[in-house]
């Protein structure tokens, strides 16, 4: 790998930010406050993604039930993708497809929310997952990208969905996981207000 390889790397990521920073700040303000009105009113936060997202998922929740930067009382979220059992006996005995859903119809309740996180869009167990939470009376924050795909299409006006405008999978990750970043932030800051400088 060259040095101007590399160097391309991180001029496209931080021009990427900085197109998304505009497009992105009012529904990621959106999903923030979806998330701290669920966590105000006992609600949790179920995420699920696959491969690099169902990692971010991960880290999400972390931030959540550990701490972001600050330190307060441990908030309820939990990544669908971390039970070995449960998502090897539901891909084996149902479908692959069905690994996230049938978690959600365990776990989610109406006034959760489900923070869905799928590259393209069209990742077919998040989809399930979406439905699923639909069904339930939760609400959706989807992180995708590439347009959005077949979940932006299945959200409705009272879900929330955080499309990164570009199509290489890299790039919207690398926007995603600044996205997660910001959602901790959010909720730190909705909790217990703005840190003195």
């Amino acid at each position: 790998m060259t040095n101007h390889r590399i160097q391309a790397h991180f001029q496209e990521s931080a021009e990427l930010k900085i197109k998304s920073a505009a497009l992105l700040a009012h529904p990621i303000e959106q999903a923030v406050e979806l998330m701290f009105t669920a966590l105000s009113n006992g609600n949790k936060i179920l995420a699920c993604g696959n491969g690099g997202s169902a990692a971010d998922c991960q880290h999400f929740a972390a931030e959540l039930v550990g701490r972001f930067e600050r330190e307060r009382l441990p908030l309820p979220a939990l990544a669908l993708t971390t039970d070995t059992s449960i998502l090897t006996a539901v891909g084996n005995d149902y479908s692959f497809q069905d690994v996230f859903a049938k978690q959600v119809q365990a776990f989610g309740q109406a006034g959760d929310i489900l923070l869905a996180l799928s590259t393209s869009g069209n990742s077919s167990n998040v989809l399930a997952a979406v439905e699923a939470a639909l069904e339930r009376d939760m609400r959706v924050v989807a992180l995708t990208g590439k347009g959005g795909g077949t979940i932006g299409k299945r959200l409705t006006d009272a879900d929330v969905h955080i499309c990164v405008p570009h199509d290489r999978t890299a790039r919207i990750q690398e926007v995603h996981l600044l996205t997660i970043h910001c959602l901790c932030d959010g909720i730190d800051v909705a909790l217990f207000g703005e840190e003195a400088e």
